[in-house]
């Protein structure tokens, strides 16, 4: 499987858009468990020790120009592509893999690093390959003091919202495929179509949990939302997957309750508190 900004002038910062991350309370009702590949390891609690303003970076909007970009290069006649940025927590034990696409148009992204290292963060590998949907930067992440994989959803959802503001501040032009173009200020180039249906499924995934998939508009501060969610009638969540591509997020989310899967009562449950917290006009289950 493939799995966080007041305005002062011109200047704007993660840290007051995100100010709903920071609001939450801390999530006591059910753990939120990581593998890494032995047994789980499980917290006493999902809340970061940190608190999210701690985890912010300067943005600041540049003018939409061809040459307004990360190491990377793009003629001002190209069709934009769309953005995805992927935090896959499945595919490796022992760190947290991080990929971002957009077209071709993405370089060394140095900066993006940079900003990833401001939150306590180290890049232990990279990898860049290509394909026929372009140019794909994997990063595989870990907490620069433990050397583990990253646990909390806060931090998971700062390391999303941070590539998104770099992307933001180097390719303005991708501000209208993003929902955070608007969240964070920016006017984009066209009105950004947010009529995007919520699909949700629970699946059986052997005896010990279950797979959970939330397909909806994407938000700042979502990850956490879904994961408080699900905890408070309490659901564990194990491990997953939170892709973000363009306007749409798509969740994966490895659950269980009390060590064993949840059975179909439970699954209606959890079915249910999610659409009623994403609930929108055209709200309704399917598959992916």
């Amino acid at each position: 499987m493939a799995l966080a900004m007041a305005s002062s002038g011109s200047n704007f910062e993660l840290c007051s858009n995100l100010k709903a991350i920071e609001k939450q309370p801390n999530l006591r009702k059910a753990p939120f468990i990581c593998s890494f590949g032995v047994d789980p390891v499980q917290l006493s609690r999902i809340g970061s020790k940190r608190s999210l303003s701690s985890f912010t970076s300067p943005f600041v909007p540049k003018a939409s120009s061809a040459t307004a970009v990360e190491d990377g290069s793009y003629r001002e006649t190209d069709e934009t592509p769309k953005p995805k940025v992927i935090i896959d927590q499945d595919s490796d034990p022992d760190a947290t893999i991080v990929e971002i696409t957009f077209g071709d148009r993405l370089g060394a992204l140095l900066d993006t690093m940079n900003a990833l290292k401001n939150l306590g963060l180290k890049v232990v590998k990279a990898k860049v390959y290509l394909d026929s949907s372009g140019k794909h930067n994997k990063f595989a992440i870990t907490k620069a003091a433990t050397g583990r994989k990253i646990d909390e959803p806060e931090l998971l959802e700062a390391i999303r919202l941070t590539i998104i503001n770099n992307m933001l501040e180097y390719h303005p032009e991708s501000s209208a495929q993003l929902a955070m173009g608007a969240a964070f200020g920016l006017i984009p180039s066209e009105k950004v179509d947010m009529d995007i249906a919520t699909h949700i499924r629970v699946y059986d995934d052997g005896p010990d949990q279950s797979l959970l998939y939330v397909e909806t508009a994407d938000r700042p501060g979502l990850l956490v939302d879904l994961v408080k969610t699900i905890t408070d009638i309490n659901v564990a969540v194990k491990s997953g997957e939170f892709d973000t591509e363009g306007l749409l997020a798509k969740a994966k989310f490895h659950v269980s309750y009390n060590g064993k899967a949840l059975i179909k009562p439970l699954q209606q449950v959890l079915s249910n508190s999610l659409r009623y917290f994403l609930r929108r006009p055209s709200t309704e289950d399917g598959s992916f």
